[in-house]
């Protein structure tokens, strides 16, 4: 009790006086009579700095020693009341129950050994709403990190490719003949037709926004890789985040992430925007110049379709001598 009492008056012991303390508590607990152990083990109870590993062992004693620690002391941390609850006996955790304020987390524990403790139905009330809070909260954090996190990406493809347009040499967009850049509405039914995977509308839409034949757009498609299509929509301004969206969705495996980045992200951070645009321009004049689309009259109009419609496969041109 001597020791107990000299450790109380310290007000802010030192790290070498918590480990006098613990080093001596233990063989001095030992050689004291019941009586004197339940004195200090009440006596410390109530004191807020009682080095873990003196709180472990006054824990884990006998019931009739440990009870008021167990169920008044401010030093037992979540770790230590669950280890005491699960490898101390029924004696040891109900004691713990009985503590004014429990943790989710200590309660959770308590309730999975309440066939073998009468917890208070407040207590397991209690950890059921905790358990369902918990879950609750974990996938709204979950969806708003995928969220940050596909902002992030978005934005960091988008800063790459403007820095790599700032490189191209022509300030702007330049001038084209027939290759006009996306309206919204073009965009929006892009990315929803290709959410929906009706690749046959995307087609057409596609052929709608470069002004060339349906065959040029189902060619640009074909290639698996997505290369093709993403130096399209790059060309044709389309926003990074419904670029990102199209690809991966008409090919699954541009998903697949490649260090930090996805497949597709990787491919838009090697595309330089004016270059995407010469490339573009390049297959509009071959398609231009290869094919013309078959005039089919409208069957309630009589009106002949326009070029880019995509509505019929159009007609080889032959070249002239």
């Amino acid at each position: 009790m001597a020791t107990v009492t000299g450790f109380e008056s310290l007000t802010q012991p030192s790290k070498s006086e918590l480990r006098q303390f613990a080093e001596l508590f233990a063989p001095l607990f030992a050689a004291s009579s019941d009586e004197a152990r339940r004195q200090a083990v009440a006596a410390l109870s109530q004191s807020d700095q009682v080095p873990t590993a003196v709180a472990l062992f006054i824990a884990s004693q006998p019931i009739a020693v440990a009870a008021p620690f167990l169920a008044a002391s401010p030093c037992l941390s979540d770790d230590l009341l669950i280890t005491v609850a699960r490898t101390q006996g029924l004696d040891h955790a109900r004691a713990i129950v009985k503590r004014d304020r429990l943790s989710p987390r200590v309660i959770d524990a308590l309730v999975d050994l309440r066939h073998e403790i009468r917890m208070p139905r407040s207590l397991e009330t209690t950890a059921a709403s905790t358990r369902a809070t918990a879950a609750d909260e974990a996938e709204r954090r979950a969806r708003e990190a995928e969220r940050t996190e596909r902002r992030a990406r978005e934005e960091k493809v988008r800063r790459t490719i403007k820095t790599l347009a700032g490189h191209g040499g022509a300030p702007g967009r330049r001038d084209r003949t027939g290759l006009r850049t996306i309206t919204p509405m073009q965009e929006a039914l892009m990315v929803r037709f290709a959410r929906n995977r009706e690749t046959g509308a995307f087609a057409t839409a596609l052929a709608d926004a470069l002004s060339s034949s349906r065959w040029l757009a189902e060619r640009i498609m074909l290639d698996i890789s997505g290369r093709q299509l993403a130096t399209t929509l790059v060309a044709i301004a389309m926003q990074v985040g419904d670029i990102l969206d199209v690809l991966g969705t008409l090919y699954p495996q541009l998903n697949e992430r490649q260090g930090s980045d996805t497949r597709a992200e990787k491919i838009l951070a090697t595309l330089d925007p004016a270059e995407c645009e010469e490339r573009i321009e390049a297959w509009y004049r071959a398609d231009s110049y290869t094919y013309t689309p078959l005039p089919v009259a409208h069957p309630i109009t009589g009106q002949s379709a326009s070029p880019g419609d995509g509505r019929d496969r159009p007609a080889l041109r032959h070249r002239s001598a």
